[in-house]
């Protein structure tokens, strides 16, 4: 079993796509996926991207997916020091790359800036991966 971690961009492209994730796959997250999700989603609502009917079904899609949600001390002081070696600004990032050294195979994310600034400490995999 492949255990991939997603952020909020991938999830909202899964939802998108209405992408169907094998059962061969599990999907992790840090518990701030979903305040991210709605944060984005409110976004694109505000800004006309989207119609509220279809950020709710977005919502529903992601709510569906089997992720496994995370969020203990282990998660928030690694997420810490990999901020620091970084030199970032804050830690929501980190967490999802803390989260990928702690517990999963790979880190999924469609931010190339992202992916190209934590391949030494993870593995990135691409989106195509999860289908």
């Amino acid at each position: 079993m492949a255990k991939y971690v997603i952020g909020p961009d991938v999830a909202l492209r899964l939802a998108h796509d209405e992408a169907v994730i094998p059962d061969e796959h599990q999907l992790l997250a840090p518990t701030l996926l979903r305040s991210q999700m709605l944060a984005l989603l409110y976004r694109a609502v505000r800004d006309g991207e989207l119609t509220r009917k279809d950020a709710d079904r977005q919502l529903n899609y992601v709510r569906a997916l089997r992720i496994r949600l995370l969020g203990d001390r282990v998660l928030q002081n690694v997420a810490w020091k990999i901020a620091d070696q970084l030199g970032w600004p804050d830690t929501f990032d980190a967490e999802y790359v803390a989260l990928t050294q702690l517990q999963a195979d790979a880190f999924v994310t469609l931010d190339a800036d992202l992916a190209d600034a934590v391949k030494g400490v993870v593995t990135i995999a691409p989106f195509e991966a999860l289908s």
